[in-house]
């Protein structure tokens, strides 16, 4: 039985004795028993959990040796741990450093191999060049491939040149890119060969039309070039000078490349040359062609026809056209063979001139125009260079022998020397002004070149002018002026500027003297007055023509004319008097009342403007002497006795008042131009002024020596005094504006003319 029923029993028994206790004795008792009961009962209790006790004592001692037992294993193994951790990271070093020496050998390696490249190839490539039967490996693809790997091989030896045989392969590497492509110019020259030897045996075999002999000069040609052009690349590819070459160096392998030029450019001659020289013949034998420009015209039609195509069959064969002009300079030899000799047997001026014309117009390429030349069409300007050298130099040639013959030794016939003429009056009344034009006034602005006739042809030079004078200007004036005017446009942009410069300055020149030597012999058949007047207008004439060359280049807008030529002298009387000597030397000395419009001609117009002063001062000078030759020079060497010096200024005025309408005569006579004629007038009486009024001062001082000068003395001042007097300056001043009555025309902004007064030009005179 357990302690658990035993227990219950007990209870049982308990409760009953319970239940049967009456006194409080047995309750005493009963509780006695009960504590005996209890004691017992917890005591067994107690000594069953004392022994589970034990037993989980003894237990978990046995735990405990098991855990310590355990943790010596875990340390144990901890250390071992430890110690594998150690052998591992020893290893994983180890194999790291074995890898990374794998990685460098295996760079070492591939370094090897890769210089090895470079190196390997040279034995296969000199066994295959130096094989029999090379030069048929040229045109396959293997053999561009080898070039590759030439070039390769040589970029490398010259990039790495530390290395140990780095310039002993280089040199035999570049020893066999001269070998290579020294074959592939065999090859090249033999193919050129092959095709021009056919075709010269064709043509030679028989008679050909023209276009079996297209098909055959050109047509065959093209078959090839492709793949001769690809041969002819890999030299050009490989002839280009280095990038810090000296500039002007050429390639390595150039000579190569001009070996291939100039190989196909003697086949090409050899058959072009002769047919070319044939076909010229004919144009030459033609009946048209007896003419220098119809004979220019059609042979240099067919010679640049032939350039073109060979320039285009050039450009088939070869990359650029180095080389391309020479063989085509060559090509037009014949041209220039038949055309220089009858370009030196013409005589004509006119002929030469519209060759040059021809050839300037034409064939050769304006920068300013055009722009610059396309390199990939042909520049035939610089082919017939040649022949317009030519023909410029037998133009100047030409032109120096006419100024000589019809200028230089130009003898006057009696009707060239038939001055003064009668001359028409001019169809329009013009008054030559400067400034805008306007339509419902005719103007005279400058000259235009003009309109040139062959002066071959026996008619006079009939010029078209545009602007300035009439078509009669320069057929009525002297002929040697007129073939000096004549030559110098005919020779104007034709030739050299320097040349130009040079022949214009000999015609300026030689025609000048011959317009002296004229009016030298007219003075002495006519008067001086119409020997000065003659050069003066010849000079003018002169002078518009040199200015007419430049004008075309002048804006539109602006327009100028002859008057321009008086304002020279209008404008030196309006700043102190035309014959002020300082003011001659200011002005003229410097150019500053000259235009410049023909830089190129200044020295001419120097000598020009030169003479055109001295004829003025001399007509000026002789009229005025004329006018005032009553009036003594030397006063102390005059009576004053019978009024003989009031009787001398009285004689003068009467000289000046009659020869005035002589002057003007005179002047209408050569000069059409107003404002010329009356600078001219002005400048007559602001001579005589001038000559009156040192005779004044010499009166006045004559009167001051005797003692006369308190009122005495006959002197009319300001118009006030006897008719007889002698008048001070003012009042002879003032007596002359009136008589001379000098009307220059003056400019103003809505472009009429009107007379200007004279007293502020005088004001400033001395």
């Amino acid at each position: 039985m357990s302690t658990a029923d035993n227990v219950a029993d007990n209870e049982d028994a308990t409760l009953a004795q319970l239940r049967d206790a009456d006194t409080d004795l047995d309750l005493f008792r009963l509780a006695g028993d009960i504590d005996d009961l209890l004691l017992d009962a917890s005591l067994d209790e107690y000594q069953q959990y004392l022994d589970q006790l034990d037993a989980a004592r003894s237990h978990l001692d046995t735990l405990l040796a098991d855990t310590a037992a355990t943790l010596d294993e875990l340390s144990e193994i901890s250390a071992s741990f430890k110690a594998i951790d150690t052998q591992t990271k020893a290893f994983q070093k180890q194999s790291a450093n074995i890898l990374e020496e794998q990685r460098r050998n295996d760079t070492i390696a591939q370094e090897i191999a890769d210089n090895l490249r470079y190196y390997e190839p040279l034995e296969k490539i000199t066994r295959r060049l130096n094989a029999p039967g090379a030069g048929a490996f040229v045109r396959s693809k293997d053999f561009s491939d080898m070039l590759i790997t030439l070039d390769e091989c040589i970029d490398y030896m010259q990039t790495h040149p530390g290395h140990k045989e780095a310039e002993t392969y280089r040199s035999r590497y570049r020893l066999l890119l001269t070998r290579a492509l020294t074959l592939v110019r065999n090859t090249f020259m033999a193919g050129v060969r092959e095709i021009s030897t056919e075709v010269a045996g064709r043509i030679a075999a028989k008679q050909l039309n023209d276009t079996t002999m297209s098909a055959l000069l050109y047509t065959k040609f093209r078959v090839g070039s492709a793949e001769m052009k690809e041969l002819g690349l890999q030299i050009q590819k490989r002839a280009v000078p280095p990038a810090d070459a000296e500039p002007g160096t050429e390639g390595e392998y150039q000579s190569l490349m001009n070996e291939l030029h100039s190989s196909f450019a003697t086949c090409r001659a050899r058959l072009m040359i002769p047919l070319v020289r044939k076909r010229l013949t004919e144009i030459g034998q033609a009946p048209s062609s007896r003419d220098l420009v119809q004979f220019a015209r059609a042979s240099i039609s067919y010679i640049r026809g032939v350039c073109l195509d060979e320039f285009e069959l050039w450009s088939e064969w070869f990359h650029g056209y180095r080389g391309l002009y020479d063989f085509l300079e060559s090509l037009c030899e014949p041209l220039h063979d038949h055309l220089r000799p009858r370009i030196i047997h013409e005589n004509k001026l006119s002929k030469l001139c519209s060759l040059v014309t021809l050839l300037q117009t034409r064939y050769l390429h304006d920068e300013e125009e055009d722009g610059p030349a396309d390199p990939n069409e042909l520049d035939f300007s610089i082919l017939i260079q040649p022949a317009l050298e030519d023909a410029q130099t037998r133009l100047v040639f030409r032109a120096q022998a006419l100024l000589r013959d019809e200028i230089e030794l130009f003898k006057p016939q009696p009707e060239d020397l038939d001055y003064p003429r009668r001359r028409s009056p001019p169809p329009i009344p013009t008054t030559p002004l400067s400034g805008s034009r306007k339509s419902r006034e005719p103007r005279t602005p400058l000259l235009k070149s003009p309109e040139i006739v062959d002066e071959d042809s026996g008619e006079e030079g009939a010029f078209s002018w545009a602007l300035a004078f009439r078509r009669d200007e320069l057929r009525n004036c002297y002929p040697t002026l007129s073939k000096a005017v004549r030559l110098l446009h005919r020779i104007y942009k034709l030739v050299n500027s320097s040349v130009f410069d040079d022949l214009a300055h000999q015609i300026v020149h030689q025609t000048t003297v011959s317009l002296h030597s004229a009016s030298v012999q007219i003075r002495s058949k006519s008067s001086p007055a119409d020997g000065h007047l003659f050069l003066l207008r010849h000079l003018l004439l002169l002078k518009s023509q040199i200015v007419a060359f430049d004008i075309e280049y002048v804006t539109p807008d602006v327009s100028f004319d002859f008057s321009g030529v008086a304002s020279t002298f209008y404008e030196l009387r309006e700043r102190g008097g035309l014959f002020n000597p300082r003011s001659w030397l200011r002005l003229f000395g410097s150019g500053a009342l000259l235009p410049r419009v023909v830089e190129n001609m200044l020295d001419a117009k120097v000598e020009l403007d030169g003479m055109l002063r001295t004829v003025i001062n001399d007509f000026t000078a002789g009229f005025a002497s004329d006018m005032t030759v009553d009036l003594p020079r030397d006063l102390n060497k005059v009576s004053t006795k019978n009024n003989t010096l009031e009787n001398a200024v009285s004689s003068t005025r009467k000289r000046v008042e009659k020869e005035i309408p002589v002057l003007r005569a005179k002047l209408e006579q050569y000069l059409d131009d107003m404002r010329t004629r009356e600078t001219l007038v002005a400048a007559v009486e602001d001579q005589v002024v001038q000559t009156y009024e040192t005779f004044f001062d010499g009166y006045v001082s004559r009167l001051g020596s005797l003692g006369k000068m308190n009122g005495a003395g006959p002197i009319s001042r300001n118009g006030k005094g006897p008719e007889s007097a002698v008048w001070d300056i003012d009042a002879f001043s003032e007596w002359a504006e009136g008589v001379f009555n000098v009307a220059l025309p003056n400019v103003e902004d809505d472009g009429t003319s009107r007379p200007v007064s004279r007293s502020l030009s005088r004001s400033d005179s001395p």
